[in-house]
């Protein structure tokens, strides 16, 4: 068995990068930018009033002082001339400032009689003009990699960008095996289980920026995974769920040997998930992940949505860890590293009562893996402990 470093090692090695490709920006929420965004003009591309209200020169705006209304200036519609001593324009917010302008005194302080205005005794102090290139300038930049997420969508989009380069999205194929198992929906036989893993993954990898393909359920033959392999081409990613340890009915391990798999591990030395196998097949990773259903999803959370961000561009690094303290004693720790399904609040973390590695119910519940490392002495109430967030 190897560590679980060095499994997400091994795993970064097979994690090819997808390549890029151009999409519309209205279609480029959560992807991963992969190249630079250049913004091609100024925001605001010219000075801008903050406020309702009236554009003056900015020395004439004393208290009770009159001004003659000489016009209005509205967004997309600007006042085309300039401001002269004593003059005012009739400005809204977002509007373009006049020339000759700097100072706009808000309606609120403002009496008006036809085309006069005068100031109140007391003035907000203004000024209330957003400068040209205030937030940014033509030229300024959004580098890469990150996730776009709504903010990022909006900043693009004033940039007058219509198009970015994301990476691509990895193709996945997942294949869960077994004759236990049926499809959701269906009548299951008496010796028969319902295949569940499979759709967490798919929200799990969908989530990390996957494009994800739930093949159809391998038997336990070697002819019925040799054909679910053949619909996995294309893919960047395979897993598989289940038959991937050493007995009579797993099949995984010889009929990917078979079609040509490069192991590159099996085993590590992780609960819950030690039977874990993954190469190259083809142009392909795959993972082997073990059958049972919370093994899978720690295992999907712990490797292939790191993958995942490998592939995109974002980096080699293992899922991210929090710092809580136990509400409760720890028993020590045995020789494998442990991701115990617990619950984290404002008391803490605690490990939930019972940790098969079959208890979806649990899994449910959790809200982190607590994480103990091998062969880690008892921890007391109050010891703060590593998890990573569900």
């Amino acid at each position: 068995m190897i560590s679980v470093a060095e499994a997400l090692d091994r795993l970064f090695a097979l994690a090819a990068p997808t390549g890029t490709e151009r999409v519309a920006l209205a279609e480029a929420g959560a992807r991963v930018l992969a190249e630079p965004v250049v913004a091609t003009r100024d925001q605001p591309p010219f000075a801008a009033s903050a406020m309702d209200g009236y554009a003056v020169k900015g020395v004439e705006a004393d208290p009770e002082a009159m001004f003659k209304v000489i016009g209005a200036s509205q967004a997309g519609a600007r006042f085309d001339g300039p401001v002269g001593p004593g003059q005012a324009v009739r400005i809204f917010t977002g509007a373009p400032v006049p020339e000759g302008a700097d100072r706009i005194v808000i309606q609120e302080d403002v009496s008006r009689s036809g085309d006069l205005i005068t100031l109140g005794r007391t003035l907000d102090p203004g000024p209330y003009v957003r400068p040209a290139g205030m937030d940014f300038a033509a030229g300024d930049r959004i580098d890469p990699p990150r996730i776009l997420g709504p903010r990022d969508l909006a900043l693009i989009a004033a940039m007058n960008a219509g198009r970015v380069t994301v990476a691509r999205r990895p193709d996945v194929a997942l294949i869960a095996t077994g004759d236990e198992l049926v499809m959701p929906g269906e009548d299951p036989g008496p010796d028969q289980i319902i295949a569940s893993n499979g759709f967490g993954l798919k929200a799990m990898l969908e989530a990390a920026g996957a494009k994800v393909r739930l093949l159809p359920i391998a038997r336990d033959n070697a002819e019925s995974l040799r054909m679910v392999f053949g619909l996995a081409e294309g893919a960047d990613l395979i897993v598989t769920i289940g038959g991937a340890s050493v007995g009579d009915h797993d099949l995984v391990g010889p009929v990917a040997a078979e079609l040509g798999l490069d192991q590159s591990f099996y085993k590590v030395a992780m609960r819950p998930g030690k039977p874990l196998m993954a190469g190259r097949l083809g142009g392909a990773a795959m993972v082997g992940l073990p059958g049972n259903p919370v093994s899978s999803l720690v295992c999907g959370k712990v490797f292939l949505v790191p993958m995942l961000r490998a592939m995109q561009g974002l980096g080699t690094a293992p899922a991210e860890r929090e710092v809580a303290r136990l509400t409760e004693d720890l028993a020590a720790n045995g020789p494998r590293e442990h991701y115990m399904r617990a619950v984290v609040d404002a008391d803490g973390i605690r490990p939930l009562p019972r940790q098969d590695s079959a208890l979806l119910t649990i899994l449910s519940r959790a809200n982190a893996l607590l994480v103990r490392p091998v062969s880690d002495p008892a921890r007391a109430a109050g010891t703060p402990v590593d998890y990573i967030a569900l």
